[in-house]
């Protein structure tokens, strides 16, 4: 089933993607000047969280694959640390933009901005959570060599949403 829903989340931000890159091409300046506001340390800070938190999500699943509980359990601390810091991170940004006098639809590139960053973001929360439900399991031992399924699919949706950062922070932030 999580596999179903990757597709089809992969499927919706492809449409997403092609929209914006179909956009910057017919608009160069609207998104030249919506993209010169965007901030490239706090994307590549986010990335670093979201890679940090995928690999904490592998090792989780490996311990327990191991019957090793306890580090199981302290990897998903760790990879939802990580989702958690992305949160804080993006809500950082939002927040300033929001401050700064940022209209969400002012033109192409601020609806497509806020489609892309804040479908993202959901994403990210639904994974936190989804770590911290996994967490709280791993913590009275439920996972170990013959049942650790759950932990696996939380990564492999944290690995969907890892990967869609990877095209988003170049699409949006880097590429202009």
């Amino acid at each position: 089933m999580v596999w179903l829903l990757v597709l089809a989340e992969l499927l919706a931000f492809g449409l997403l993607f092609v929209s914006f890159a179909m956009a910057r091409w017919r608009e160069p300046v609207v998104f030249a000047q919506g993209q010169a506001g965007l901030d490239l340390s706090t994307g590549a800070l986010n990335t670093v969280l979201l890679v940090a938190a995928s690999w904490a999500a592998v090792r989780a699943v490996g311990a327990f694959q191991r019957d090793h509980r306890v580090a199981g359990a302290r990897w998903l601390l760790l990879a939802l640390g990580g989702a958690l810091g992305f949160l804080v991170v993006k809500g950082h940004e939002f927040a300033g933009k929001l401050g700064a006098g940022f209209d969400w639809a002012t033109d192409s590139f601020t609806v497509l901005y806020t489609l892309l960053t804040g479908f993202h973001f959901l994403h990210v929360v639904v994974g936190a959570v989804i770590f911290a439900l996994l967490w709280w399991n791993a913590r009275s031992g439920v996972y170990g060599p013959a049942n650790h399924v759950a932990p696996a699919s939380g990564a492999v949706f944290w690995h969907m949403v890892d990967l869609l950062w990877m095209v988003l922070f170049p699409l949006v932030y880097v590429i202009r």
